[in-house]
């Protein structure tokens, strides 16, 4: 009878829908008004250059290659000089010499290149030295065929995906940084800039449907679970954030809080995955009951959770490999140096990157049950 016409069958009632509404505007104007209150103010953030040091574009038009002196090592570029014609600035078009980068690092140059320089003064006057290469041109070619090639592919559901990569990055830019660089707590600080994201980017995404709020509600009750595993776990396992040498340059001159910025970055690194497991299993759970209108809440739930099983099994690798990926030099490195198995995995290094990767999954772990009950509640089959 009903199931001859599935289209009419849709597991929305104007109840469900109502009642989703109610939930999640308060959520909307709480995080709103918390993004309002933690928004840093204009001149808090400075971002400095160091004195005497400014950066030069240019690019390479000679190299004057020469013997190394004894005992230094030829390594990247050998012995010799660099002239380079400035091309941006107040300098453009004057030609500069300087040594050719050396030591572990440096860019590998050759005649034609285009180069970042920086400009020391010293009391003989100015030096400049190569640090990097320029990547502009390479990096929007990248972008764009990125772009043609997820319209093309995605179409309509490209574009808007696009749109939400794009509002992504402003959320994190324009009000995740500066307000962790303005002193605010940077844990408070990743859950709402999060919580903006989800409201904002899955609804612009995949449209305002119930499966939508689903997923949403999903995300955000995995979400402060993660944030309060990763508090537990930073706390119980003492570590610091302050690991390398990016780590100790980011609290010296900045001063932020490293293990709130440690406890942050949790956060915002399993929102990503977060988001793709609920939105998954609120769309499963409603596609079964518009497919089957008899399904009831228990019938959905088992079928979804066996979906979500299935889903996190694949994810829990992904999580694991893409933090061993970004960790592969300092495991090399300590692998190379004999170290234990034991002294490998409990240095705070590596133990940081098993909490991120632990606390990750027991978020999505927790992700499965509550957006696959939500989305059965959803369907209006809980009786």
């Amino acid at each position: 009878m009903g199931a001859h016409h599935p289209r009419h069958a849709a597991p929305e009632t104007r109840s469900m829908r109502r009642l989703a509404l109610a939930v999640i505007v308060p959520i909307a104007v709480v995080t709103l008004a918390l993004m309002v209150w933690l928004w840093p103010s204009s001149g808090t953030v400075a971002t400095e250059q160091p004195a005497g040091v400014s950066e030069l574009k240019g690019e390479i038009t000679a190299i004057q290659r020469e013997d190394c002196p004894r005992g230094v090592d030829e390594d990247v570029n050998g012995c010799g000089t660099a002239q380079v014609r400035v091309t941006s600035g107040a300098e453009a078009g004057e030609q500069l010499e300087t040594l050719l980068p050396s030591g572990p690092g440096a860019p590998e140059v050759a005649e034609g290149d285009a180069v970042v320089l920086i400009e020391t003064s010293t009391p003989d006057g100015a030096a400049y030295s190569i640090i990097d290469h320029q990547r502009a041109t390479e990096l929007w070619v990248l972008a764009v065929a990125f772009v043609l090639a997820l319209i093309a592919f995605g179409r309509w559901r490209g574009i808007t995906a696009l749109a939400g990569l794009a509002l992504t990055f402003a959320l994190l830019l324009l009000f995740v940084v500066p307000a962790i660089l303005a002193g605010e707590p940077p844990l408070l600080v990743s859950i709402v800039g999060s919580s903006a994201i989800v409201l904002t980017v899955l609804y612009l995404t995949h449209g305002f449907a119930l499966s939508t709020t689903v997923a949403v509600l999903g995300t955000l009750a995995s979400l402060t679970l993660t944030g309060l595993l990763s508090a537990a776990s930073v706390a119980a396992l003492h570590l610091t954030g302050v690991t390398d040498d990016i780590s100790t340059s980011v609290v010296s001159t900045h001063s932020v809080n490293m293990e709130g910025l440690l406890l942050a970055g949790i956060v915002i690194g399993s929102l990503g995955v977060l988001d793709d497991v609920t939105v998954t299993q609120a769309a499963t759970v409603t596609e079964l009951a518009r497919a089957n209108p008899s399904y009831r809440f228990g019938q959905l739930y088992r079928a979804g959770s066996r979906v979500g099983r299935s889903h996190i099994a694949s994810v829990i690798n992904t999580i694991v490999l893409a933090y061993a990926g970004s960790s592969l030099p300092l495991l090399i490195l300590i692998v190379a140096d004999g170290a234990s198995f034991g002294g490998v995995v409990t240095d705070q290094i590596i133990a940081q990157e098993i909490v991120r990767s632990a606390v990750a999954t027991l978020g999505l772990i927790a992700a499965v049950p509550v957006t696959t009950a939500l989305a059965a509640l959803a369907s209006g089959k809980a009786t």
